[in-house]
């Protein structure tokens, strides 16, 4: 009777609410609750393909674009296809030549998208991993696989834009863990792959400054660089021009009928040089902004990171620890910047930061229903198509709206605690 009355008691009710109370917010368990994610997201991927249609879109332009590569050709003003020109830097030429291989030059799609359904899944992986080194509660692990939008995205439209994303979200894992190296090469290719990742650029610059100093940040640059370069070398040459213009042209107009998020603009405005020097502007100023007075706080103000960073260029000017926490909230807010000053965001470009949401709305001091009311409208304002007054009006407000929470919130991690200074750090000050 001892023993049925143990068993009893051990599947009740009331143990089984005390499990599930320590899956969704005992820390201890962020990686139990992240395993059940992941192969119910995987099982709920499988049966997205299965019963949802792939729709045509950029796909078969990829594969023209790799059939001319192919076939001898290096000229970036002489590689189009259906849909328009080969606008993307090499990387993009080599994972689709893979793919090429893979898919039947292309043909065979159930493959592609099995690849990509791998390919969202580690996506996924990686983001619970960038969430447990930032310290996440268990429970933000449950709206990762939410987004309608964001499926649609990899398994049944093929972007791009994914292969982009996996390679930032191992980039900010790697320098979370402490290899920069590793993460400059993994950031490199996401650049290579599409030039979307430049965003991240002003916040990898922070934390490698604060890192390793004036000296180490120029050498990271010079990797940087020399692996775009090495990269891009078959396309280079006398071809050189082509290539820059076509994969890293800044000044490309977007037709308005595709936009995510300006649609309640006049087109006349929408279309004109000066409504994108405006948005440029914009841009550059809020990235100034949270560099001056919200990303080196903890560190006595930028002016003085910068001032120590020349005093002594060979090590790093950071007076807080350079946390994992810090390190994913200044780099995903300066992606989400970005977004925000975006000249048009089209359907794909959602990928570029839906898994980031959650984390972004923790690092404000909203109350939790905010929080969530936030990512409920930037997923309404995706899935609205074709976009409209209302839908690019309530994205501009949600985002808005998330940047003056972290402003006022945690812009440099909930974790960001600053250390304490040596009697050198002390004089230089």
């Amino acid at each position: 009777m001892a023993i049925g009355t143990t068993k009893s008691t051990k599947y009740s009710p009331s143990c089984l609410l005390r499990a599930a109370h320590s899956l969704v917010f005992d820390k201890r368990y962020f990686w139990t609750l992240a395993s059940l994610v992941i192969v119910c997201d995987a099982v709920l991927t499988q049966l997205i393909i299965k019963f949802i249609p792939y729709t045509e879109i950029d796909w078969e332009t990829y594969m023209v674009h790799v059939d001319l590569y192919l076939n001898g050709e290096r000229n970036y003003s002489k590689i189009t296809g259906p849909t328009g020109p080969l606008v993307y830097p090499a990387g993009h030429v080599y994972v689709h030549d893979i793919l090429h291989y893979l898919t039947d030059s292309g043909n065979n799609i159930p493959a592609a998208q099995q690849i990509y359904a791998g390919l969202y899944v580690l996506s996924l992986l990686l983001t619970c991993a960038v969430y447990r080194n930032a310290g996440m509660p268990n429970w933000t692990l449950l709206l990762l696989p939410l987004s309608k939008r964001l499926h649609s995205i990899f398994v049944l439209r093929l972007f791009n834009d994914c292969w982009s994303v996996v390679f930032v979200q191992a980039a900010i894992l790697a320098c979370q863990t402490g290899v920069d190296g590793t993460g400059v090469l993994l950031y490199s290719l996401a650049l290579s792959v599409k030039m979307s990742a430049l965003l991240y650029l002003p916040g990898l610059l922070v934390v490698l400054f604060k890192r390793h100093g004036m000296g180490g940040t120029a050498g990271y640059m010079a990797v940087l660089a020399s692996s775009q370069i090495l990269l891009a070398r078959p396309f280079l040459g006398g071809n050189t021009v082509p290539y820059i213009q076509n994969a890293f042209n800044f000044s490309r107009v977007f037709l308005q009928k595709w936009t995510v998020n300006w649609r309640f603009l006049d087109e006349e405005v929408f279309l004109s040089p000066s409504w994108a020097m405006g948005l440029l502007l914009g841009h550059v100023t809020l990235l100034t902004a949270f560099g001056l007075c919200r990303w080196c706080r903890n560190d006595g103000g930028t002016l003085a990171v910068i001032r120590r960073g020349f005093l002594r260029p060979s090590q790093s000017p950071a007076l807080s620890a350079v946390s994992p926490d810090y390190i994913a909230t200044v780099l995903m807010t300066s992606n989400l910047i970005g977004i925000l000053f975006a000249r048009s965001l089209h359907y794909q470009f959602y990928s570029w930061y839906c898994q980031q949401l959650p984390l972004l709305c923790q690092r404000t001091k909203y109350p939790l229903l905010l929080q969530l009311l936030i990512l409920a409208g930037i997923e309404y304002a995706w899935n609205v198509f074709p976009s409209t007054t209302l839908s690019s009006g309530v994205l501009l407000a949600a985002h808005v709206l998330l940047l003056l929470g972290i402003w006022f919130g945690f812009p440099e991690g909930k974790a960001a605690l600053p250390r304490h200074l040596s009697f050198k750090e002390k004089s230089i000050e």
